[in-house]
């Protein structure tokens, strides 16, 4: 199996479903290193009663906890979802490599009704640590995540 952006997401996608599954929003996320899966994080704002616990946010304060870094520029996240202000301000703090992420902000938005974030490049846009971003890998099925889902 070629282990490519679209595997990585595939995995972050099959996190979003568990989240909804397990009562929490469909977000999920995995950090990457030299091709290999370091972490996982799934929404969990839900079971642990935490408003700021997205997937991306607790994998990152998770991994760098417990291996003792703060600067993740060799590594990769992938997340089912574009990050909110508060995931890319942390990805920014974490000097985060590369961000790939499924669906946007945009299509969130129509989905939950309302524009309820501006986008990571904003955030990143002012930032000296600017990780790499690609959009939009495996769009349709980080979509369907969304399928009869309500804000």
């Amino acid at each position: 199996m070629i282990k490519n952006d679209e595997y990585f997401m595939g995995k972050a996608i099959e996190i979003a479903k568990k989240s909804r599954k397990d009562g929490n929003e469909p977000f999920g996320a995995i950090l990457v290193k030299d091709y290999e899966i370091v972490m996982i994080g799934e929404n969990k704002i839900n079971t642990l009663c935490d408003p700021t616990h997205h997937a991306e946010i607790g994998l990152i304060r998770q991994f760098c906890l417990e291996n003792n870094i703060f600067d993740l520029c060799k590594y990769i996240l992938y997340t089912s979802c574009e990050p909110c202000v508060m995931c890319s301000g942390a990805m920014v703090w974490a000097n985060l490599g590369k961000l790939v992420y499924s669906v946007s902000h945009d299509q969130l938005a129509e989905i939950a009704g309302s524009n309820i974030m501006i986008s990571c490049s904003e955030v990143f846009e002012k930032s000296p640590n600017k990780p790499v971003v690609i959009e939009k890998v495996l769009n349709n099925e980080g979509l369907e995540v969304f399928d009869g889902y309500k804000f």
